[in-house]
């Protein structure tokens, strides 16, 4: 967690749907890992045994099924707590929320500030204008 930034203290119920997470992350991942270790121990070519070749072999694609089940299954477990990660961030990141909202208002204010600027200076001008026209006005003898 240090790496992303500053710690935060979380409160107890949130500190422990993270270590939940964690744990969740550590067993999809391993179970995997273990799956897959024991689908190429049983590719490994053995010698003869008691048991017939056509029945090991049977045996063996059975058992691989299964492991291959099992690495499918954990790899859907991993992407339901990649979902949940990215709502319990989406629900509970007030800090960055608020930052966002921050940064949006600060922007959104620098531009009402160039826009009240702008303004002020067509404002001097048009009123400059006006006063010559004015002034032209009521010098002419047209009046």
């Amino acid at each position: 967690m240090s790496q992303l930034g500053p710690q935060r203290v979380l409160p107890q119920g949130k500190d422990n749907l993270l270590k939940s997470y964690l744990r969740h992350l550590h067993r999809d991942v391993q179970s995997i890992q273990d799956n897959f270790t024991e689908i190429l121990k049983l590719a490994k070519v053995e010698e003869e045994t008691q048991v017939a070749r056509q029945t090991q072999g049977e045996q063996e694609q059975n058992e691989m099924h299964v492991r291959a089940a099992n690495i499918v299954r954990a790899g859907e477990s991993l992407m339901k707590l990649v979902s949940d990660i990215k709502e319990f961030l989406i629900l509970n990141d007030f800090p960055s929320a608020n930052a966002a909202i921050g940064q949006r208002t600060q922007f959104l204010r620098n531009i009402q500030a160039e826009v009240d600027s702008k303004i002020m200076q067509l404002k001097d001008e048009l009123s400059l204008n006006l006063y010559e026209l004015e002034e032209e006005y009521y010098s002419s003898r047209y009046k």
